[in-house]
């Protein structure tokens, strides 16, 4: 995640519009600072490494022929953001990939607090959620997701993006955003407790 020294920097109208003349220092920063979440947040979304790759490097592309329309109203990582969620949805499309899960629907509420958390939180992992075989079905459980819902569980748990950032960079309302959340997180619960990955 970048420093808060960033945000605050990256936030300063001066540096957005050294960002929007394509001024290289500018660039460069706000490149090392954000290349990293979104390359992760491209993997969270299910895409292999050379496609994480592309989907980021155009990403970057993007921002750059367009940073003249950004106006401000949101943070540049934001922005960044909801470019990255269009070029992985592209991604997705061109191979004919994205598949929604939606009998998620079906799933007995009573899992959920009106907060969205576990009523019934899963059961804490062992040492052994860490290792290689874990990190696969939870690969496999994030790829059955629909885009939508992995892109949302992923850059709130593993970017920690607040739901106003998410929201603007999925251009989605909070309401829905929280049931993509929903959806995924049970999503994930159903298939990891399929695979008998619950804790003790």
């Amino acid at each position: 995640m970048s420093r808060p020294g960033n945000d605050n920097l990256f936030a300063d109208p001066e540096f957005v519009a050294r960002l929007q003349r394509r001024d290289a220092d500018a660039l460069r920063r706000l490149t090392a600072a954000y290349l990293p979440q979104v390359y992760r947040a491209a993997r969270g979304a299910g895409l292999d490494d050379p496609s994480a790759e592309d989907v980021t490097q155009n990403t970057f592309v993007t921002f750059i022929e367009k940073i003249d329309s950004f106006a401000g109203h949101s943070h540049v990582r934001t922005w960044l953001f909801g470019i990255l969620y269009h070029k992985i949805s592209e991604a997705r499309r061109s191979r004919g990939r994205d598949t929604g899960h939606e009998d998620i629907d079906e799933v007995m509420e009573s899992r959920f607090r009106h907060d969205g958390k576990w009523a019934l939180p899963p059961r804490s992992a062992d040492q052994g959620t860490y290792d290689e075989e874990v990190r696969r079905h939870l690969a496999e459980c994030l790829e059955g997701l629909s885009t939508d819902q992995r892109l949302a569980f992923v850059l709130r748990e593993v970017e920690g993006l607040t739901s106003e950032e998410i929201c603007a960079a999925l251009e989605v309302s909070r309401s829905n955003l929280g049931v993509l959340l929903y959806r995924g997180r049970n999503g994930l619960r159903e298939c990891l407790e399929a695979r008998d990955i619950t804790g003790t």
